[in-house]
């Protein structure tokens, strides 16, 4: 096991080394903005009871129904990302891209899950903080 470790990091070279780090920083950077851009867009009752909307009511069955896939294919996507991103070592805002994943799926009990998320007082006030920096309101919760 050991002939492993040392063969392994033998092989590293400066350059991969630096291509590491580069990865490293690009996907923080992207996480983080694409993080950033969502939290700040939503409206401040988005978490509210009062706050019930359907996707895209207005138009044909069909692209509903495209529309409602997509969007919880994205959701899973963004909940995996954020148990990858919620791992030692690995850059990224986790729990925001969890929450987000969350935000997007269909499933009975979301929005029990999604305020359990939100009365974690790291995240809340992580996202009242940021939505403040942008001049918009902190978020109401049930």
């Amino acid at each position: 096991m050991f002939d492993f470790l040392f063969e392994f990091f033998g092989s590293i070279t400066w350059r991969s080394a630096l291509i590491g780090v580069l990865i490293f920083i690009a996907s923080f950077a992207i996480n983080l903005a694409i993080v950033t851009v969502i939290l700040i867009r939503i409206p401040a009752d988005h978490f509210s009871q009062s706050h019930r909307k359907k996707l895209w009511s207005d138009r044909h069955a069909t692209i509903r129904i495209v529309g409602i896939i997509g969007k919880n294919l994205l959701g899973i996507f963004l909940v995996a990302l954020g148990i990858v991103l919620s791992l030692p070592g690995v850059p990224g805002q986790g729990l925001l891209t969890v929450l987000l994943g969350v935000m997007l799926l269909d499933f009975p009990g979301r929005r029990h899950l999604e305020q359990k998320l939100l009365r974690r007082p790291a995240i809340i006030n992580s996202i009242n903080r940021l939505r403040q920096r942008f001049d918009k309101p902190p978020l109401q919760l049930e």
